[in-house]
């Protein structure tokens, strides 16, 4: 089979990506693939290895493979226990841990044996969701202060590579690795913050299993069992069962599909730099569509140019022995696009160098050592639109090829084009535009179910951005997702803590009637409250209105772990912030009474704001606010009766209200009128 790596690295999808240290191995769209050679199953599975840890105070599941019939022996600190493999090859053993702490040696012997180095026996955490539960230490905030300090033999942390699949996968790959200066860099940020919080207060050995993709909805960390009921997901279930039928390639996206299917660009390998384009169109770009016929309707198009290069080519600054912070290392080749709507994929002389579907996010692809060669080199980029000024939608000098720190080559100007595919209607479009794993049960299958039913604690979970189009639906998706989980690994009803998400976007200065962020975040309280043994981190204090992968992690995994403490590990510990608890109508205001004000109701800033208030006719308005006791009165004098209340209820609110243990006040609203999300049917 023909394998490529994933390379969306545009400015944010380098960070978005950077949530899957591994990238996706799966095949190039357009080429035909040959017969995958069947891997032989390993003795021992890949989550079990040196440095690991496994589950104090239960029986821990080890598995593996052999020969049908083969009696396994697995010992452990003066323990042992037994299992026979299967006619499907798969044996299975329970062994009861020895006391907490080690490091202890595990000896499995069967027809092969193997030794288990290093291993500690403690609480193993499984961290989920997109990237920014994956986004590694080295691109957070004090990175390179915190990675020096990061001497933590006690906790270990295994990040499952990235692998979408439309079948149930037996094999995962990754590595143990113990904390430390030369490991931390790659780290999730969130797990580490939390494993350290904890460890530090608890005094035993934390594993992190860290299982997050970036840019990934909940549904595809779900089983199509768990799915169906919630008939939410028809349509791509649908869809999935049709290329399962076809045995088609498993890119865990839809535009892949689509492009095998219309795109004649890709079947005959349009991107080589020996490619006849002598009979292709003059265009100029930006822009480049009119001249095809296509100025406002959807499109496929290829566009070519040829670039002249020095001999020889300028050299690369030497990388620094440190690495910078971020996911573009200074003085790389750099080609840069722009903004693109809807759809790219770029290649230099044949090889591809990188795609997006994150419209706004400049596309600056890395070009590899290797790729640029002395005079002629080909750049060829494929371009899906869909809107009438789709295409490219930056200024011509955002157009650039950068030759490390030294030559910086134009691209705005002439090139050569030709139409692909004709996709205006009644011609299909993908069901959706990511180029990643977004397709319903696809990670379940590929990277969680893998794993299970490795012993554990809980679950920390830092997801919801991929579902926010569709927030008030999330209500329903993420209960459901974790019944799921608890149901696959079989070990009742363990802690599930949940990250409420942070501030994002421009502030509005004026209250929101509908936000999507908003509106799922109540959907993460509205999961937090009603499932048993969860817990709701809320950080709305926290975040970068310019950038969805906020640098500052160190809040996030703390307020992760003071649940886990409190709820878990029965400290006596605050836990949560201020939260509403009742509502009290009282003449010209409203009186909001609040549980955990553990010290009292706190104003952080010049004054207490973010409410707003409305009566019967709906109409919104930024309200005064005064704390009394553990409870805020609200009101506006031009709003004689009001009837409703809102606090932080945008994007990106200006969180004032604490309670003395310095904890945020969680988003709320006491009406229940309709919302921007509660409507939407993406399919």
């Amino acid at each position: 089979m023909s394998f490529r790596r994933i390379q969306s690295v545009s400015l944010a999808a380098g960070l978005l990506f950077a949530a899957s240290v591994a990238a996706f191995a799966q095949p190039t769209p357009g080429r035909a693939t040959e017969a995958a050679a069947v891997e032989p199953l390993p003795f021992v599975g890949p989550i079990f290895a040196d440095n690991m840890v496994l589950q104090r105070g239960e029986p821990d599941t080890i598995w593996g493979w052999s020969d049908p019939g083969d009696n396994v022996r697995v010992q452990i600190g003066g323990n042992t226990a037994t299992g026979t493999a299967g006619a499907d090859r798969r044996w299975v053993v329970r062994i009861q841990p020895p006391a907490t702490g080690g490091p202890y040696t595990v000896t499995i012997s069967g027809h092969q044996s193997v030794e288990l180095h290093n291993v500690l026996v403690g609480d193993v955490w499984l961290c989920g969701g997109q990237s920014n539960m994956g986004l590694p230490l080295r691109f957070t905030k004090n990175a390179d202060d915190e990675i020096k300090l990061a001497n933590y033999p006690d906790i270990r942390f295994f990040t499952v590579q990235g692998h979408p699949a439309y079948h149930r996968v037996d094999v995962i790959e990754g590595e143990w690795r113990v904390v430390s200066p030369e490991t931390a860099n790659w780290i999730s940020a969130v797990g580490y913050y939390f494993a350290r919080k904890v460890q530090q207060e608890i005094h035993i050995p934390i594993g992190l299993v860290i299982d997050a993709v970036g840019g990934t909805p909940a549904e595809s960390w779900t089983s199509e069992a768990a799915l169906r009921p919630l008939h939410d997901f028809d349509i791509p279930l649908a869809e999935l069962d049709r290329l399962k039928a076809e045995n088609a390639p498993e890119y865990g996206n839809y535009v892949a599909h689509w492009y095998d299917q219309y795109d004649i660009g890709e079947k005959n390998n349009w991107a080589a730099p020996g490619f006849d384009d002598s009979t292709w169109k003059q265009v100029s770009i930006p822009g480049g569509f009119a001249e095809l016929g296509v100025p406002d309707t959807p499109a496929l198009v290829w566009f070519r140019k040829d670039i002249i290069l020095p001999d020889p080519l300028p050299k690369l600054a030497a990388p620094a022995s440190t690495p910078t912070p971020g996911p573009f290392p200074r003085g790389d080749n750099m080609l840069s696009l722009g903004e693109i709507e809807r759809m790219d994929t770029a290649y230099v002389n044949g090889t591809e160098v990188g795609g997006s579907a994150w419209v706004e996010n400049p596309r600056r692809y890395i070009i590899r050592d290797g790729i640029l060669k002395p005079g002629r080199n080909v750049i060829a980029i494929r371009v899906l639109k869909t809107k009438p000024d789709g295409g490219f939608l930056s200024k011509p000098e955002d157009l650039v090829l950068a030759l490390g720190d030294q030559i910086s080559i134009p691209l705005a100007g002439q090139w050569k084009a030709k139409l692909s595919f004709d996709a205006r209607p009644p011609q299909p479009l993908p069901i959706a535009y990511e180029n990643w794993p977004v397709m319903p049960t696809v990670l379940y299958e590929g990277m969680l179910a893998p794993i299970a039913p490795f012993s554990l604690t809980g679950v920390i979970w830092y997801q919801g951005e991929q579902n926010s189009p569709r927030g008030y639906q999330y209500r329903k998706i993420l209960p459901a997702m974790i019944a799921d989980w608890r149901s696959l690994f079989g070990q009742g009803d363990f802690p599930f803590y949940i990250v409420s998400l942070p501030a994002f976007t421009k502030r509005s200065p004026v209250p929101a009637d509908g936000d999507d962020w908003a509106e799922t975040r109540e959907s993460q309280a509205i999961a937090a409250a009603a499932v048993p043994n969860s817990c709701l981190a809320v950080t709305i204090d926290t975040g970068d209105p310019d950038n969805i992968h906020a640098k500052d992690k160190r809040p996030v995994g703390d307020r992760l772990a003071l649940c886990a403490l409190a709820r878990y590990y029965g400290k006596n510990v605050v836990y949560s912030g201020p939260t509403l608890e009742s509502v009290e109508r009282v003449a010209g205001s409203i009186r909001l009474h609040f549980a955990h004000a553990d010290g009292g109701l706190v104003v952080k800033g010049d004054k207490l704001e973010e409410f707003s208030i409305a009566g019967d006719d709906r109409k919104w308005f930024w309200a005064d606010a005064r704390i009394e006791g553990n409870t805020v009165v609200v009101s506006l004098p031009f709003v004689p009766n009001p009837t409703q209340v809102r606090y932080a209820w945008q994007s990106n609110p200006a969180a004032t209200l604490f309670n003395g243990a310095g904890l945020p006040a969680a988003p709320f609203r006491t009406d229940a009128w309709l919302g921007k999300t509660e409507e939407t049917k993406p399919y």
